[in-house]
């Protein structure tokens, strides 16, 4: 059991591995990712293929990086000023080599710093609330279940165990939608802090950071998972090992493919 007032830990480097690490532990994003198109978790996770981050990932990593440190700040009773958050947000822009900005990098940089000036004014979290963790690592032991270990990091859990993840969009999200998109990741969330605290969580936000011209900020509140939702997340673990030990790694063509940096990939497929 893992205490929430862990430290943040660092992203590891991506790297190819071995199909029996891949089942050994598991995590959302890589069940996610399973569940979107097979081909893509071998290319990401089995050959280990690294490619430049696109200009939407630069600007929700520069994002999260900050909501990080903000809530850090909070969790050590500690203020944060505009122009303390403006230096944390300069850092967490580094360029990294290869980025295609699109619409230009400064563009880009603006609008990364416009969604978060919104959250900060916007944000349901009171100024005093002090948050039960923030970018903890937990994991959950699912042996007894015949499955995988489930390892995770929530970016921010509430006073009174309520779970928040970030994201940011370039567009606001369905509202009737977003439960049944996102139900692995938060499921999981769910499973995670059970295991990590002894107790149930007492409901979950996701937090959609909108990049329009003008920013805005979109809540959806998310109730407790129930015993169908688990038991759909380890049907889709059990569909992961099987599919792991099977090798099967078949493209599922779709629009989505259009943004897949693996696409030139995908078309050489045999």
């Amino acid at each position: 059991m893992i205490a929430l007032a862990d430290p943040p830990v660092a992203a590891p480097v991506p790297k190819p591995r071995t199909l029996a690490e891949l089942t050994e532990t598991v995590s959302a994003s890589r069940l996610s990712t399973w569940q979107r198109c097979r081909l893509l978790f071998f290319f990401r996770y089995v050959a280990g293929i690294v490619k430049p981050p696109s200009a939407a990932l630069h600007v929700g990593s520069t994002v999260h990086s900050v909501l990080q440190q903000w809530n850090l700040a909070r969790w050590r009773r500690t203020a944060l000023d505009p122009e303390a958050l403006r230096a944390v947000f300069d850092q967490a822009w580094l360029v990294q080599e290869g980025i295609d900005w699109e619409e230009g990098e400064d563009a880009a940089r603006q609008s990364a710093w416009a969604v978060l000036e919104t959250y900060f004014r916007y944000t349901p979290i009171p100024a005093d609330e002090k948050p039960e963790g923030v970018e903890v690592s937990v994991e959950a032991d699912l042996a007894s279940h015949g499955l995988p270990r489930l390892i995770g990091v929530l970016d921010l859990v509430r006073a009174g165990g309520r779970i928040v993840d970030f994201k940011t969009s370039a567009r606001s999200p369905d509202p009737g939608m977003v439960a049944h998109t996102h139900e692995t990741q938060t499921t999981a969330y769910s499973v995670l802090y059970r295991e990590a605290t002894g107790k149930w969580e007492s409901g979950i936000e996701l937090h959609h950071l909108i990049k329009t011209k003008v920013p805005k900020l979109v809540v959806t509140e998310l109730g407790a998972a129930g015993e169908d939702q688990i038991t759909r997340l380890f049907r889709v673990m059990e569909d992961y090992v099987d599919g792991l030990e099977g090798e099967r790694f078949v493209p599922s063509p779709g629009l989505q493919c259009s943004s897949c940096e693996f696409l030139n990939e995908c078309r050489r497929w045999r």
